[in-house]
């Protein structure tokens, strides 16, 4: 999806293009910025690897890739990232998905060898973002922020209004980062992403796993964001968290497709998931956070 922002569309929201080559905007007390770079290379993935305690990684991982929003009076940071993605997964450790054929599909660098699928080969991850609150110190004391427990978000039954997000509204930015990718072999794919859309009243994101075995099972992961511009006494973000999955011979059993191509839209095959989990959640945004 490609966005072409007018300029006077910026202007009139009170917005403003990030300087120094920086992608992504300032509006109404917010800076938000998208970063897209290529893969790790071998040498930052035997870093990490070393980091996380695993000899396990996508195929893809886009490490220095991010989506940053910051609300600068509070000091509220909202960012995305590979990284605590992946120490997501690690720490969640599912089961392996049964899959008959599973074990060839990590004959990659060594085929002699057996490999014995005892960790979650999809990377399925819990991750919904992280967060902190940075503390600006004193110029004269110390020049780099300090850093507040993680952000407290309370559970709520409010909804993001979806309906409400569909009306007509100026994009003024636009961006979908891929965090990491494994195509299981050419026997699915497991992708992490994070999309953000702003308007003039608001920003919204979507951050989505999704996981598809050919022949066996899909899994959403969706966390949805959406804040509302207003004053800061009455401004908050509202996060929804839902977990979907299905295995196909359920789906089949229902009148669905079986094969693999008829579900390439997460978006699509979503509604057909059942639920595993979901839950909504508020964050308040005040200069006491």
């Amino acid at each position: 999806m490609e966005v072409v922002v007018d300029e006077n569309e910026l202007k009139a929201a009170g917005a403003r293009r990030l300087e120094d080559g920086r992608f992504g905007l300032r509006i109404h007390g917010w800076e938000i910025e998208s970063r897209k770079r290529s893969i790790l290379n071998s040498s930052s993935l035997l870093e990490w690897e070393h980091r996380l305690g695993t000899s396990h990684m996508p195929e893809m991982v886009f490490g220095n890739s991010s989506l940053t929003l910051k609300h600068l009076s509070t000091g509220t940071v909202i960012h995305f990232n590979a990284f605590d993605a992946l120490a997501g997964w690690k720490k969640e450790a599912l089961p392996p998905v049964e899959v008959p054929a599973a074990a060839k599909w990590k004959f990659r660098s060594k085929p002699s060898q057996q490999v014995i699928l005892d960790y979650d080969y999809t990377f399925t991850s819990p991750y919904s973002g992280s967060g902190a609150v940075e503390i600006q110190a004193e110029p004269e004391i110390e020049r780099v922020p300090k850093v507040k427990d993680d952000l407290h978000w309370v559970d709520c039954e409010e909804q993001i209004d979806l309906v409400a997000l569909a009306v007509k509204e100026p994009i003024l930015f636009y961006d979908e980062v891929i965090l990491y990718e494994d195509e299981l072999a050419d026997n699915g794919v497991s992708l992490l992403t994070v999309k953000v859309r702003v308007m003039p009243s608001c920003w919204f994101l979507l951050l989505r796993f999704w996981l598809r075995v050919d022949g066996v099972l899909m899994r959403l992961r969706d966390t949805r964001m959406h804040c509302i511009f207003q004053d800061n006494e009455k401004s908050f973000i509202l996060r929804q968290i839902c977990w979907r999955e299905g295995r196909l011979e359920a789906l089949s059993s229902k009148g669905y497709p079986y094969d693999a191509a008829s579900y390439n839209d997460p978006s699509i095959v979503g509604q057909r998931l059942p639920i595993v989990m979901q839950k909504s959640q508020k964050l308040l945004l005040s200069d006491n956070s």
